[in-house]
């Protein structure tokens, strides 16, 4: 486990000499609001200064770039972003105009930084209602990996709810979205830059989990059982806005779904990509509004037939009349034996912060390959436990309401679907989340990532202390035991 020294990226030395040298003739200044780490963020505008001027940086050589890290035309390499049993460094560098106007964008979002908060680690206390729809705002920014840098990659933050609560509680350990090519426009020297092979990246923090674990462990078993989802991997975040790296802490990075995931897992891209959230994602009979079939592909096409024959199909009084007919006519648009797979996977480890519970946090992909929509798991930081919002789903589903959640209830209530349903269930809790393998994998896990988690620093952490850190090991390991008695009393019955 290596963790890289700090790096200055080449362009910003070359800047600061050129401002060195023209010292002899005139004095360098900065006109730039300066915003501390530590410094309170208020609720309003930040007073603006009368002479800010904004600075032209489109002058500068992409230096660091060759074919195997920064172009298009690499394919993406997993071992080199996505290496397992390791815990590699990223730096974001973001001057400090651009890091203010981010932080001053999440207050016009979300209200006054800390406003909840109630302790180091904790979510904070009660957080004020103000969703939004509007993503925040993109910013210019360097990355830097293993000593090279890539260059103005377009980086936000990241999140909904979890976003909005980290925000309030004052908290800036927030998660990151990567855009390597969002500013190429801008940028020409940057037109298609890629990070070894990948266009965007997820940086997620780990909300709500001690063990800093739930994300890449929960996505890997959706992996290992052959379900498409996304590569996972650890790094430390170090962030620089003006005054040198400050250690954000562990993060996981996560391949995004809408970029490398259909593209590597699937033998066409072109299909419709959505990412459905509201109401419509439950598919309950006269939910459907194409504005919550959120489209990630395919945008400007207003062909969303695949999902409203899923609707209708799933919802046909067929279901009850002849079975055999609707489930035909079922498969035929949708991927049954997919979804089976995922919800056995999903229930078995349990994971509350989706379809069951919540109406979001899942994507479907129409496969051009047999015409189907096929189901894609995303977000899993609330894996691994029983859960919020009255837990995770039993096992034989008497908790579900088939008039909320009718993917789960209609299929379940079928004979033919609950037969390959509990065929899954046996399989996971043998294979791909057996006990054995997944204590061992706990210990070597929480073993690798412990020096850098408990090393996070107050105000970007959700750590109250380094115990904390092992408890939620041991809570992972005690639920992984009490899973695999679960399954069994339930097969057994």
């Amino acid at each position: 486990m290596i963790i890289q020294n700090n790096y200055l990226p080449k362009s910003m030395f070359q800047a600061f000499i050129i401002c060195l040298s023209f010292t002899f003739f005139t004095a360098c200044s900065d006109d730039d609001t300066v915003t501390d780490a530590d410094q309170e963020i208020t609720e309003g505008e930040v007073e603006e200064e009368d002479d800010t001027t904004e600075v032209d940086d489109t002058d500068f050589t992409a230096t660091d770039w060759t074919t195997e890290t920064h172009s298009k035309d690499a394919d993406p390499n997993f071992e080199e972003v996505f290496e397992d049993n390791t815990v590699k460094r990223l730096d974001i560098v973001i001057t400090e105009a651009r890091w203010t106007s981010m932080l001053e964008d999440m207050t016009s979002l979300y209200g006054s930084f800390g406003a909840s908060a109630q302790g180091p680690g904790g979510a904070g206390g009660p957080v004020s209602s103000s969703s939004t729809d509007e993503d925040p705002i993109f910013v210019p920014a360097e990355v830097v990996y293993e000593g090279k840098e890539w260059y103005r990659v377009g980086v936000r933050f990241k999140g909904n709810s979890s976003l909005q609560s980290a925000w309030q509680a004052g908290n800036l350990k927030l998660s990151f979205k990567l855009d390597f090519d969002e500013f190429e426009d801008d940028y020409p020297q940057i037109d298609n830059q890629r990070f070894y092979g990948f266009k965007k990246l997820s940086l997620k923090n780990n909300f709500d989990d001690k063990s800093m674990l739930r994300e890449k462990v929960a996505t890997d078993v959706f992996r290992n059982v052959g379900l498409a989802a996304s590569h996972t991997a650890f790094y430390t975040v170090y962030v620089d806005y003006g005054e040198g790296p400050v250690y954000f802490g562990v993060y996981t990075l996560v391949e995004e779904v809408d970029d490398t995931v259909i593209d590597e897992q699937f033998d066409d891209n072109d299909g419709n990509l959505y990412k459905p959230d509201g109401d419509a994602a439950t598919f309950v009979a006269g939910s459907y509004n194409e504005d919550e079939y959120v489209k990630k592909t395919n945008e400007d096409e207003a062909d969303y037939s695949d999902v409203l024959a899923l609707l209708n199909n799933l919802n046909d009084n067929t279901r009850t009349s002849d079975p055999e007919t609707w489930r035909t006519n079922l498969e035929a648009v949708f991927d049954t034996d997919v979804f089976l797979k995922y919800l056995a996977t999903n229930t078995v480890i349990q994971n509350w912060d989706t379809y069951g519970r919540m109406s979001h946090n899942y994507y479907l992909y129409n496969n051009l390959e047999n015409g189907k929509l096929t189901w894609i798991p995303w977000d899993n930081n609330e894996a691994l436990q029983v859960g919020k919002q009255g837990g995770s789903p039993q096992l034989d589903f008497s908790d579900i309401n088939a008039a909320q959640w009718p993917l789960i209830s209609y299929l379940y209530d079928d004979d033919t679907y609950k037969a390959q349903y509990d065929l899954y269930v046996q399989e996971v809790i043998e294979n791909a989340f057996n006990e054995s393998t997944m204590q061992a994998l706990y210990t070597n896990y929480a073993a690798l990532i412990e020096p850098y988690a408990t090393a996070e620093i107050e105000g970007h952490t959700y750590l109250n202390s380094s115990a904390d850190f092992q408890n939620a090991i041991n809570e992972l390991k005690t639920h992984v035991a009490n899973r695999n008695t679960a399954v069994q009393n339930y097969l057994d019955q």
